[in-house]
């Protein structure tokens, strides 16, 4: 079975042409080396996928005959992916918090006068 189409039928891309455009990209890589989306799967191969910045890590169980539901993707890949990597998503979250609360929009008018006062103040 082709990459692109086994990350289809195991649910880890919503549809077969961003798996393939994954694949296109260099995001998915079988024991480290970068593969096309023609490429073609088997089992106990480990592949490894750059998604929303998270590096995921997936041995081959067995292949699928066509898109499976989400309860029976586990019979056909073991996730190997760290928990450091989960981690990570969690400290990026609080990086990026500003001053602001989210949602807020920008800056009002009376922001930006106070803001103007504040630096006058202080040269």
């Amino acid at each position: 079975m082709r990459i692109d189409k086994y990350l289809w039928c195991i649910r880890l891309f919503k549809t077969r042409s961003i798996a393939t455009n994954a694949c296109k990209k260099g995001m998915v890589k079988i024991e480290n080396i970068n593969c096309k989306p023609s490429r073609e799967i088997y089992g106990s191969e480990t592949i490894f996928i750059r998604k929303n910045q998270i590096n995921y890590q997936i041995k081959v169980l067995d292949i699928p005959e066509s898109r499976v539901g989400a309860k029976l993707v586990d019979l056909y890949r073991k996730d190997l992916t760290p928990k450091e990597e989960f981690e990570k998503t969690e400290l990026l979250k609080f990086a990026k918090d500003y001053y602001r609360k989210k949602g807020t929009g920008r800056p009002t008018k009376k922001d930006r006068r106070d803001i103007e006062d504040y630096y006058d103040t202080n040269e």
